[in-house]
């Protein structure tokens, strides 16, 4: 695990700043009030990613999965995916998945604190390969397993991105689902914040939805399909349409056959 810079703003600390987490330090704050200042959706689209997890992460355990990949999970936070997942499935067993050295304290505290079933893996997303041959010694990846890709695919450009989802889901037993978020927007302001954080955290891409879809490759999306986050709810074959909004979290899940 490599050793982290306080004046250096990291993904996660930034992240966890905007749902008015704790754990963080003045650079990544200094770097998260700089995006708002360009575009002021960013803190309520974040919330709106935390959410929808929660949702999809409920949609899967009521569906019979009891294992949870969640990659690049960043700081732990209320909801938890073990503690959304465990109200369902009291034994889900979750791997959480980061390389920021500060995440990784505070997700190993939380497993020396008791929780049994919950694994900690140090692994950069990239690394599909080294990183799934980590996440099975707590996962049994010969049975279904709810992999998550929470507001992470935006830092990837649309190729890599369906590669990457690809190169994972290649992993996954028939009856798994995949769980997929990313930001984005339509106005100066989403470009703006875009290029700000670009410019100071690291590179983001302003995905089409039509590309963010492609993500799935041929997997069977779950009812609504590919949605503002706010409207994705499990069960409904239409989604509830929301006024239309200049920045917005985008979402979907979809079945392995």
């Amino acid at each position: 695990m490599a050793d982290f810079d306080a004046h250096v703003p990291s993904i996660a600390r930034v992240y966890d700043y905007l749902l008015d987490g704790k754990d963080n330090f003045a650079a990544d704050r200094e770097a998260a009030q700089r995006m708002l200042s360009a575009n002021p959706l960013v803190g309520e689209m974040v919330r709106e990613n935390r959410k929808f997890l929660a949702r999809a992460v409920t949609w899967a355990a009521n569906a019979g999965i009891s294992q949870f990949i969640d990659l690049g999970c960043g700081m732990p936070t209320a909801p938890s995916t073990h503690d959304t997942a465990r109200a369902v499935t009291p034994d889900a067993r979750v791997a959480y998945v980061d390389n920021d050295p500060v995440v990784l304290r505070h997700l190993r505290a939380l497993v020396a604190k008791g929780n049994p079933g919950v694994t900690v893996v140090d692994n950069d997303v990239r690394e599909a390969d080294s990183l799934m041959a980590a996440v099975a010694a707590g996962i049994d990846l010969s049975s279904p397993a709810c992999l998550m890709m929470g507001w992470l695919l935006h830092f990837f450009a649309p190729q890599a991105a369906r590669d990457l989802v690809a190169r994972y889901v290649v992993e996954l037993a028939p009856g798994s689902c995949v769980v997929l978020s990313a930001g984005r927007g339509d106005s100066d302001a989403a470009d703006k914040g875009a290029s700000t954080y670009s410019s100071e955290v690291t590179r983001v891409y302003n995905h089409s939805v039509q590309d963010f879809a492609s993500f799935f490759g041929a997997l069977e999306l779950v009812p609504p399909g590919v949605v503002d986050a706010r409207e994705w709810l499990p069960g409904w074959e239409e989604p509830v349409r929301l006024p239309p909004r200049i920045g917005q979290t985008i979402a979907g899940v979809a079945r392995l056959g």
